[in-house]
């Protein structure tokens, strides 16, 4: 997607909206300002994926009208179940990541922002103790509670984890820590008023500002300027949600080449960085 839109000229905004969020940007700003210091560990804050049709579900018709061959696409045929469609097909591994590409998709983005990791991401990921798959026989198979670890090159510490009520972003440093919480985007989190309050100087680092992410999109078509979140920080930030979902689901540590997009010396690990397709779907 990335060649396509490079090689064709195009213009694609990527839905993380919460980078037209003035508190999202000013957060952002007072780290890459260095008001926290020395970054050392982010955490990006998630849902749980809810209880869902648990072991015995029964299989339901399949509404008039609807074509679910065309619904399920190039994933295997499956009984169906309205809760493999809208909303909750995020909750099934043959077409989504759970809530780590779900609400974690929006605050590990905002936490590349802030990192200035657009283009790459950690190299090491690891599963952690806190992660909760459904029992057998649930219709859901994403995690039902999240819990992993990566590391960037540059030291930093990546914690991706299931913590109710609302999904968030928080960066810590040596100086103290900022955070964004979807339950209170009327301002930054901060470990201290300093650090909130803090003066951005004019000769400072400021980031695009949009105050509207739709009309982002539609200035950048009408500029042919990169909008706010171009299609490299998407496609960095899903793939860090991915790469997450492969490690917890082999339970190992994995070490990741983020310039070649690959495993190091891991061949199952690779395997998993695409889905076989279903016939007669291919690309």
């Amino acid at each position: 997607m990335i060649k396509a839109v490079r090689k064709h000229n195009r213009i694609l905004q990527t839905g993380s909206q919460y980078r037209s969020n003035k508190v999202v940007r000013r957060m952002c700003e007072l780290v890459r300002n260095g008001r926290i210091g020395e970054v050392k560990r982010v955490v990006s804050i998630i849902n749980s994926s809810g209880a869902g049709p648990g072991p015995g579900w029964k299989e339901m018709p399949v509404p008039a009208g609807f074509d679910y061959n065309m619904w399920l696409g190039p994933a295997p045929m499956a009984p169906y179940h309205s809760d493999r469609c809208f909303y909750r097909f995020r909750f099934h591994l043959d077409y989504s990541g759970g809530q780590v590409t779900n609400t974690g998709a929006h605050s590990t983005d905002i936490i590349q922002w802030a990192l200035d990791m657009d283009g790459t991401g950690p190299v090491e990921f690891e599963n952690q103790p806190g992660v909760v798959w459904p029992p057998k026989g649930h219709l859901y198979t994403t995690a039902m509670k999240t819990d992993f670890r990566a590391r960037y090159a540059n030291g930093i510490e990546f914690i991706c984890r299931t913590q109710e009520p609302g999904f968030g972003a928080r960066i810590e440093g040596t100086e103290g820590w900022v955070q964004f919480s979807v339950n209170n985007m009327r301002e930054v989190e901060a470990s201290s008023d300093a650090i909130k309050n803090s003066v951005i100087a004019a000769d400072e680092i400021h980031l695009p500002v949009s105050e509207n992410h739709y009309q982002n999109f539609i200035d950048s078509v009408k500029s042919r300027k990169d909008p706010i979140e171009p299609v490299e920080a998407g496609h960095s930030t899903a793939s860090i949600c991915h790469l997450g979902n492969i490690a917890m689901r082999l339970k190992r540590k994995l070490k990741w080449d983020p310039d070649k997009e690959q495993f190091i010396g891991d061949d199952e690990a690779n395997q998993m960085l695409q889905r076989p397709y279903r016939a007669p779907w291919q690309i």
